[in-house]
């Protein structure tokens, strides 16, 4: 396996100014010119397999309107299912407004974080007991929930453009590991994920090859591996720890 080096210059940011780099990252988490209506980033479906058989798909849209986005959800589960949905709001400096997440099967609750007193809160009805979990964690943070992996491209958006620190006289932007501070509400937990930018690597997809660019993420010791195309969209996330396989459909 190939190991993040120090300093590392990805291929799509030598030619950009940081301004287009904001851009074609596309996110409210990051400066740049708003659309006057919405705006559609990214949308598509998530394969996802354990141990080479398909056992869900993530369905997803990422939006950007005037002074903030909206991230929507669906996973279904193999038989066709409806288990869970989200949606995730970001202000236009990439803080979170509000985070809302549906559980259909096989129970039934709903579970929304938003910012309150500086921090930020939890709140889940629809079980035998209302729940209220504080977060000593800003506004600032990530959210990253289980088995929503478009909450994964939005963290590897956000890396690309903090990591992005021209020198003087350059056009290039060399990429540097970073920890960022998450949570992740089905858990109700918080924790910090280390991002690096590891190089750009061919592999097969849907039995052709691809050169993608790859990113490894370590949250409380589980290695994540992440390919993302020129378009800066994931297009596989490997887990060895759990033998699961997520594939752009």
């Amino acid at each position: 396996m190939k190991q993040a080096r120090a300093r590392r210059t990805h291929p799509l940011v030598t030619i950009l100014t940081v301004a287009a780099l904001l851009l074609l990252c596309a996110s409210p988490l990051f400066a740049g010119p708003k659309p006057a209506g919405s705006q559609v980033v990214d949308s598509g479906a998530f394969g996802i397999f354990v141990r080479g058989q398909r056992v869900a798909t993530e369905s997803f849209t990422i939006k950007q309107f005037a002074d903030y986005s909206s991230t929507t959800s669906e996973l279904k589960l193999a038989d066709g299912k409806v288990a869970q949905t989200s949606e995730m709001q970001l202000s236009s400096n990439g803080d979170l407004r509000r985070y809302e997440w549906r559980e259909s099967s096989p129970g039934k609750a709903v579970s929304v974080i938003e910012p309150e007193d500086q921090f930020l809160i939890q709140r889940i009805t629809g079980t035998d007991k209302p729940v209220e979990q504080p977060f000593l964690m800003p506004a600032s943070s990530a959210v990253l929930d289980d088995y929503f992996f478009s909450h994964r491209e939005l963290l590897i958006w956000r890396y690309l453009a903090a990591g992005c620190h021209m020198p003087a006289g350059s056009n290039a932007c060399p990429l540097e590991k970073a920890q960022f501070g998450v949570v992740i509400p089905r858990q109700r937990t918080s924790t910090t994920v280390n991002v690096a930018f590891v190089g750009r690597e061919k592999i097969f997809i849907h039995g052709q090859q691809r050169d993608l660019s790859r990113f490894n993420l370590v949250a409380d010791g589980v290695d994540w591996s992440l390919w993302l195309d020129d378009e800066k969209k994931v297009v596989r996330i490997l887990i060895p720890s759990t033998e699961t396989e997520v594939l752009r459909d």
